[in-house]
């Protein structure tokens, strides 16, 4: 893979977006009997692309190696869920689909969204590339073909099963290294009149508030409405619509079909957040290569509290094994000196260690048991939730801890 040409419009690239040095795969979480075996570490480098301001991280790992055996289910956040069922409630009756319309999610993972439909009576299909997540997904009743989503699985899909009323893709399109064949893939399963929405983190977020744990090797892709529009557009797709959600530390929802097709009419809302895009220098190559000091000084500020939390005796713990974590110990050099235990509620993941610090991962229940002074939230998106669930360590004095978008004590 050649790391220096942009991958969507094939222009050597020769700006920097962020260095965070070397650090294993975010999902590759250990078994205690590897602990001893060693871990490979990649360099995590970013850059962006002068010419279309695609955002792009180096390739060292390819797609099957990553996703082959994932860990991560999204059933396991009650809010993700939430979220899932709300689009599938508003979704069904604004493009008025029915019995007899066919729906496709592309990275289905385990099922949490496509269940939604089932009491709609809704015909739908899933695409997930790791065995073991599908699996999960097939016993919800949803019919799942495991394999990797791009140009050539899309045609033999749709020249088997025909295409489909609406094509879904949440938070996927960041996590394909080709784009353009992934682009095309869809374009090809869509029905002439049908909708493709697809979420992603909205690059303007993690600039403004600084959400460099957001980069890991899995997320090839980091991207604006403006860059997405234009890949959409190489692909003979038009994006109609645009939703801004407060997912993932902001997130945008877009709506997309044939460019051929003349029955949806764009909204003010793509103009609207394009200018807004344009105005906070989205189109400006110095504010992709400004962004390195700012997640500098994050590294500092959060260095410091776990020094001096330590040079206090505190026992701090951390709340919820997520790859943005992983991003975030790694860069910072955070390790079981700092943080004793980290806690998780997804069961695939209790007893394994996280990648790079070795940080172990317990059950909930060993908060009661330890009682750390403060609790690290590693998935700040989810602080409202993970701080209610575990509202109870205040009992002795326990103190939430965030580090982005800004150290936070509370």
């Amino acid at each position: 893979m050649d790391n220096q040409h942009c991958r969507f419009c094939g222009h050597t690239l020769t700006h920097t977006f962020a260095d965070l040095g070397l650090t294993p795969l975010a999902n590759e979480y250990l078994h205690k009997e590897d602990l001893d075996r060693g871990q490979m570490f990649y360099p995590l480098r970013v850059n962006v692309c002068e010419r279309c301001f695609l955002v792009q991280a180096a390739e060292y790992q390819r797609p099957e190696q990553i996703f082959g055996d994932y860990q991560y289910f999204s059933s396991y956040s009650e809010s993700w869920l939430a979220h899932c069922r709300a689009y599938v409630d508003g979704i069904v009756p604004r493009l008025s689909l029915t019995g007899s319309s066919r729906v496709l999610e592309v990275a289905c993972n385990d099922g949490y969204l496509l269940q939604y439909f089932q009491p709609y009576n809704i015909p739908v299909k899933g695409v997930e590339p790791a065995k073991n997540v599908a699996e999960i997904a097939r016993a919800k009743g949803i019919d799942v073909e495991c394999c990797f989503f791009d140009a050539g699985s899309a045609q033999a899909l749709a020249d088997r099963e025909g295409t489909f009323d609406l094509v879904i893709g949440n938070n996927v399109l960041a996590h394909v290294p080709d784009i353009n064949s992934f682009t095309a893939g869809l374009a090809t399963v869509l029905s002439p009149e049908g909708t493709i929405t697809m979420e992603f983190p909205h690059l303007l977020q993690l600039i403004g508030n600084c959400q460099f744990d957001t980069i890991y090797h899995e997320h090839f892709h980091y991207l604006s409405l403006g860059t997405v529009i234009r890949i959409f557009q190489a692909h003979g797709l038009t994006v109609y619509d645009v939703e801004e959600l407060p997912t993932h530390g902001g997130s945008l929802r877009i709506y997309a079909a044939h460019a051929a097709y003349g029955g949806r009419s764009k909204t003010a809302a793509v103009s609207d957040l394009l200018a807004r895009e344009r105005a906070f220098g989205l189109e400006d190559i110095r504010t992709y290569t400004d962004f390195a000091e700012k997640i500098c000084g994050m590294k500092l500020d959060a260095l410091r509290l776990f020094s001096q939390l330590k040079q206090e005796k505190r026992r701090v713990a951390a709340f919820g094994a997520a790859a943005k974590g992983n991003t975030f110990l790694n860069y910072c050099g955070i390790k079981r000196d700092f943080i004793d235990f980290v806690v998780d509620s997804n069961p695939h993941k209790q007893g394994l260690y996280l990648p790079g610090s070795l940080i172990p991962i317990v059950g909930i229940e060993c908060l009661r048991a330890c009682r750390p002074d403060y609790l690290l939230i590693l998935p700040w998106n989810l602080t409202e939730e993970l701080a209610e669930a575990a509202g109870y360590v205040r009992e002795w004095g326990c103190r939430f801890v965030t580090c982005i978008p800004a150290l936070k004590i509370f």
